[in-house]
């Protein structure tokens, strides 16, 4: 080979090592950019006599820098990412919200207690009951601002996740797209890499798994197969499957994520199988944390309308009428799964709020048993056998029961949600002041010319109650050791029952329990009447306070204590999420330091590689202008 041609190959390698070093500075700042290589190889040699001469050197190709492992591992860091700072940032919506020490729920629950016990002190004063009352629609406002809150949070939810998957399919598709185009432009340059366009697939990939937890299986060829979930393609060679953002077929007023298969048949993606990035941190935030807050608020409002409620028709107002709900209540919702069989219809009535948790329920028919389901524990709570069901048939559990009208199909399925909304329906109901029921129903008066030592009174009261029809009288007679009961008619035909007790003895009428302590003298003589008329009674108001501190929610929290708690699991869990974020970035961050080392440009190496190639050009040129030079003499010569 002739030393024009040798140098001329050099120049060759020079000028191509040279673009490609080009290539890398203008791309430096371009996202997914992967630093590329010029592969440099001698030409060989030519046999002669003398041993062999060299024939220069040839570009063998343009090569990525590139490792599949610290990509993989960015990949899987970054949705960890995602989802995680996706997920802190939801949850400190709810923290900033039930923490608010001067908007939030807490102060509004202590003033309206306040008030009650300022009723209490002063049950005549019109201005205490007005007090109460602006402070129950304070306190109605709150709990019903909070409801739709959370609300805003589902639907939101609902909208970022239409959002995310429009994207997530727009990426397959260009995934799949790019696929299909770097397998063709390999094959018609004999199998050379089109490593600008695998760089565009690999951002595809990056950006992809920012918004899902996606697996990346490479084929034969080089091709990119793209998995989610539990094995669902999102993308097999240049072909792309969408997912969608559907109804979820057990409750529709919230979206879920649906695979299209292979055969182009859409299913529902079960729940917890979609992992990771933005997606999966909606998805794991709204059923780890926003729908246990939404169902705790939702039973603490029915555990503060309900027991209100029952305790204020204890007592009567100033009207000397029995009291009225204080507050209206929201009631559960049940939902028929889309996929059900029969027309069966059930619902569902709350039983007791005290017993009521934060969960929801799915009731079951799998053709022999009905099953009652909690979800949060996924425990079976209550069941039935089908052949012993008479319909309607109700079952019931955890504070609610579930009604329905007709057998259920094989299979079919209802989502119940005893408190997801019942915050939605809380209310205040009364406005006249003169409605609130602070005394007690009744009154025992002693004759002032008792000579015992009786002391009687009113003691307790309870449902069904009724006002007495007229007063009655309570006299001792001590032949029979026993009180006779008598109204204005005479002695009563039906003397009320009698239960001894430790110092004397009760009398449960009309569902108040009236209670005679001490030592009666023939003849003691008591009056029971209805309290019309006592303004300055604080009989059942004094109930109505001691409220705020009862054990009232599962026998073990009282309305403070059930919201502090709530308080806490989300203060709790979105410091743990914001700590695991910070966590996570910080190992993204490392991951990513690592792949720009191997992959990234660097504008140091990429000046001397310049000057390097700079060199080789310019003595590649000498080398031709001495050929030309020798060839030039020899010419003269001959």
């Amino acid at each position: 080979m002739s030393l024009f041609n040798i140098g001329l190959s050099g120049l060759n390698v020079a000028q191509n090592g040279l673009t490609t070093v080009g290539h890398n500075f203008s791309n430096a700042a371009t996202a997914g950019y992967t630093r590329q290589n010029t592969i440099i190889a001698s030409a060989g040699g030519q046999a002669t006599g003398s041993g062999f001469y060299g024939q220069g050197s040839n570009t063998i190709t343009v090569q990525r820098v590139y490792d599949g492992f610290l990509t993989g591992q960015l990949r899987g860091a970054t949705s960890a990412s995602y989802d995680l700072s996706t997920y802190s940032d939801q949850i400190r919506q709810i923290d900033n919200l039930l923490a608010d020490e001067k908007g939030g729920l807490a102060p509004l629950m202590q003033k309206f207690f306040a008030a009650v016990q300022a009723v209490s002190d002063t049950p005549s004063d019109p201005a205490t009951r007005q007090g109460m009352i602006s402070s129950a629609q304070a306190l109605a406002g709150q709990i019903k601002s909070s409801s739709d809150y959370f609300k805003q949070l589902q639907n939101g939810i609902n909208t970022q996740l239409q959002s995310s998957v429009t994207q997530v399919n727009d990426y397959t598709k260009q995934i799949a797209s790019l696929n299909k185009e770097i397998s063709r432009m390999t094959a018609s340059a004999g199998g050379q890499p089109p490593n600008d366009l695998l760089d565009q697939r690999d951002q595809a990939v990056a950006k992809l798994t920012e918004l899902v937890g996606a697996k990346v299986v490479v084929q034969d060829g080089g091709t990119y197969n793209v998995f989610v979930g539990n094995g669902q393609p999102l993308v097999m060679g240049s072909d792309s499957y969408d997912i969608k953002a559907v109804p979820s077929s057990s409750d529709p007023s919230r979206t879920t994520i649906a695979y299209t298969l292979p055969n182009g048949n859409t299913v529902e993606a079960e729940p917890g199988a979609v992992t990771g990035g933005s997606i999966g941190g909606l998805l794991r935030f709204r059923s780890e944390s926003l729908d246990a807050a939404q169902n705790a608020i939702g039973r603490l409002s029915l555990a503060i309308g309900q027991t209100f409620n029952d305790q204020h028709k204890l007592g009567i107002d100033l009207n000397g009428a029995i009291g009225t709900d204080v507050f209206s209540l929201g009631s559960p919702t049940v939902f028929a799964n889309s996929k059900n069989t029969s027309n069966a219809v059930a619902t569902a009535t709350i039983t007791n709020t005290g017993n009521l948790t934060t969960s929801d329920y799915t009731l079951k028919f799998d053709g022999t048993n009905y099953t009652l389901l909690r979800k949060s524990d996924n425990q079976v709570v209550a069941s039935k056998p089908a052949a012993t069901a008479t319909y309607p048939m109700a079952i019931a559990a955890d504070g609610f029961s579930v009604s329905i009208n007709k057998a259920m199909g094989g299979g079919d399925s209802f989502e119940v949600q005893p408190t997801r909304n019942a915050a939605a329906g809380f209310g205040s109901l009364i406005t006249d002041p003169a409605k609130i029921a602070a005394a007690s129903p009744a009154r025992v008066d002693a004759s002032t010319q008792n000579t015992g030592t009786v002391k009687a009174s009113l003691t307790n009261v309870a449902q069904p109650l009724s006002l007495l029809a007229g007063s009655l009288t309570a006299k001792y007679d001590s032949a029979t050791s026993k009180y006779v009961f008598s109204d204005a008619s005479g002695v009563l035909a039906t003397q009320p029952a009698a239960t001894a007790t430790a110092t004397g003895v009760d009398y449960t009428i009309n569902g108040m329990t009236f209670s005679f302590n001490g030592t009666p003298q023939n003849g003691d003589t008591f009056t029971l009447s209805n309290n019309t008329g006592a303004v300055a009674d604080n009989g059942n108001m004094l109930k109505l306070a001691k409220l705020q501190t009862a054990k009232t929610i599962n026998g073990t929290s009282s309305f403070n204590d059930a919201y502090a708690q709530l308080v806490n699991d989300v203060g709790s869990k979105a410091k743990s999420i914001d700590i695991a974020s910070t966590s996570q970035d910080s190992i993204t961050d490392q991951i990513y330091t690592a792949q720009q080392s191997v992959s990234g440009v660097n504008m140091d190496e990429e000046t001397v590689n310049l000057l390097k190639f700079q060199q080789l050009y310019q003595a590649n040129a000498k080398v031709i202008q001495a050929a030309s030079t020798i060839f030039d003499t020899l010419v003269s010569i001959a």
